[in-house]
C-alpha cells in the first residue's frame, strides 16, 4: 500500500497548488492507509453539480434494498442546495469529501470522478453514463475526422477503473465497447432514471403541471435540445420557442428546457407567453410525465421519452454539419422517432397535419422504441443494486419489454395498464 500511495505523488502535486489542499490531499493519503469502509458509497451526478440521473435513482433503490450501505453524495459548494432533505453529502475537496473518497467501497456517477482519486484494491466502480449516444463519445469521438485522439491516455486510464458500465439497451452497450475501451462488465439492464417513466401513476404528470402553473386541459410540448459548443453557426440551429408557441396556439404551453451546461442561463424564451422555462428543474423526468410531446435534436432525451410511447419531433435544422463535424452512430433523418423537421416552418405544419402523432410517426415510434426501450420495465435500479451493492446474480435482461404507463395529461390520450413483471 505504501508504494501505491506513492505512485499518486505525481497526481497529488498537480492538484496541491494552494496550501489548504495540499493539507486535505495529505489528509486523503493518510485515510488511504486505512481499511477500505464496507458500508460506504459515494454518489455523484454531472461532476457533483446535481442530485439527478442513474445515479438518484440507484441511491434511492438503495436506500430500500441494502440499507445497510451508506450513500454520501458529493456536491459542488455552490449546489448545496440541490441536494434534498435527508440525504447525506460532502463538498467536494472538504476534509470530510477527501476522507470519504479515500475509503468508500463503492463509487457510482454518471461521469468520471477526478484523475487524482485512487482505484483502491477491492472498491468498486460504476459508470451509470447519462444517456443513450447519438453523437460519437469517448475515443470513437476523439479519432473521428483526422483529431489526433488528444485526452485518449487519460481517458484509457479512467476507464481502466471502472467494474461496471450500465447500458440502457444493446446499441448502447456496442457504443460503449469502442467509445471506452476497457475490461470492465456491462450491466445492460436499462436506464435507472427511466424506472419512474414506466413505475408513474397518471396523477404524478397531473401534480408536475400544477406545480409548474399550467392550466388543466392545455397541450404540453417540451423542448430540450442538445449542447452545441462553438457549433457554428450554433444559436441559429435552435427554435424560436416564443414564435412556436404563437404559431401552435393558445392551447399549448412549451416547456423550454437548455442543455445542462447551460443551467445558469435563462432560456432565450424565458417570459414568453405559455413559454415555461424549466431549464433549472431538478428533474428531467417529471418533466417527460408532464409533456405530450418532445421536441429534441439530437439529444439523448428522445432516447428516454420513448419509454413513455408519446410523440417525438427531431428539429435538425443542422443534421448534415453536425453529423460531419460531431460524428454520430446511426442518420437521425433516417431512423427518427415520430417527424422529422429542418425549417421552423415545416415543424408547425407537422403538427398542423397532425402528422406528429400520425400513423407514420407511431410506426417510426414503435421500431425506435423496440430497438432502444425494449429493456425499460422500470426495475433497472433494482437489477444495478442486487448485482453491484448485494452481490447477486441478475438475469441480464428484464423478462419483460417495456410497458407503457398510465397517462391523464390529456383527454383525448387512451391510457394502458399492465402488471409489473417479477425480477428473476
Amino acid at each position: 500500500m505504501l508504494r501505491r500511495i506513492r505512485s499518486i505523488s505525481a497526481k497529488a502535486r498537480r492538484v496541491t497548488r494552494q496550501p489548504s489542499r495540499a493539507l486535505k490531499y495529505a489528509l486523503y493519503r493518510a485515510q488511504l492507509r486505512l481499511p477500505l469502509d464496507e458500508h460506504l458509497a459515494v454518489y455523484s451526478a454531472y461532476w457533483n453539480a446535481a442530485y439527478s440521473c442513474n445515479p438518484a435513482a440507484i441511491y434511492e433503490k438503495a436506500r430500500e434494498l441494502a440499507p445497510h450501505i451508506r450513500g454520501v453524495w458529493v456536491v459542488k459548494a455552490d449546489r448545496v442546495a440541490n441536494i434534498p432533505a435527508g440525504v447525506d453529502y460532502v463538498i467536494e475537496e472538504s476534509p470530510a469529501y477527501f476522507r470519504a473518497m479515500a475509503r468508500a467501497k463503492y463509487f457510482i456517477s454518471n461521469a468520471n470522478f477526478p484523475e487524482y482519486i485512487v482505484k483502491r484494491p477491492g472498491s468498486v466502480v460504476v459508470l451509470t453514463h447519462h444517456g443513450t449516444p447519438l453523437k460519437l463519445m469517448g475515443m470513437d469521438g476523439l479519432t473521428f475526422a483526422g483529431r489526433d485522439g488528444t485526452g485518449s491516455a487519460e481517458l484509457r486510464r479512467l476507464v481502466a477503473r471502472w467494474d461496471y458500465s450500465i447500458a440502457a439497451n444493446p446499441f448502447s452497450t456496442e457504443a460503449w465497447r469502442t467509445a471506452f475501451p476497457g475490461g470492465y462488465e456491462s450491466l445492460e439492464y436499462g436506464y435507472p432514471r427511466n424506472d419512474v417513466l414506466v413505475s408513474a401513476t397518471p396523477e404524478h404528470g397531473v401534480r408536475v403541471r400544477a406545480e409548474l402553473g399550467i392550466e388543466p386541459g392545455k397541450r404540453v410540448i417540451l423542448y430540450a435540445p442538445t449542447h452545441r459548443g462553438s457549433t457554428p453557426g450554433a444559436r441559429s440551429s435552435y427554435l424560436d420557442a416564443a414564435a412556436l408557441a404563437e404559431s401552435l396556439g393558445p392551447d399549448t404551453v412549451i416547456l423550454a428546457r437548455s442543455h445542462y451546461f447551460y443551467e445558469d442561463r435563462p432560456s432565450a424564451a424565458a417570459g414568453a407567453a405559455r413559454v415555461v422555462d424549466v431549464t433549472t428543474h431538478p428533474r428531467v423526468e417529471d418533466l417527460y410525465l408532464a409533456a405530450d410531446v418532445l421536441i429534441t435534436d439530437y439529444s439523448s432525451t428522445m432516447f428516454d421519452f420513448a419509454v413513455l410511447d408519446r410523440p417525438i419531433a427531431v428539429y435538425a435544422a443542422d443534421w448534415s454539419y453536425y453529423r460531419r463535424s460531431r460524428g454520430a452512430y446511426f442518420d437521425i433523418a433516417e431512423a427518427h422517432p415520430g417527424v422529422i423537421a429542418t425549417t421552423q416552418d415545416e415543424l408547425v405544419a407537422l403538427f398542423a397535419s397532425g402528422a406528429v402523432d400520425g400513423p407514420d410517426a407511431r410506426q417510426r415510434r414503435a421500431a425506435f422504441r423496440e430497438r432502444f426501450c425494449a429493456l425499460e420495465d422500470g426495475r433497472a435500479s433494482e437489477r444495478v443494486v442486487r448485482r453491484v451493492l448485494l452481490g447477486e446474480q441478475v438475469d441480464h435482461r428484464p423478462t419483460t419489454a417495456s410497458r407503457v404507463p398510465q397517462q391523464a395529461t390529456r383527454a383525448d390520450r387512451p391510457a394502458a395498464t399492465a402488471q409489473q413483471p417479477a425480477l428473476s
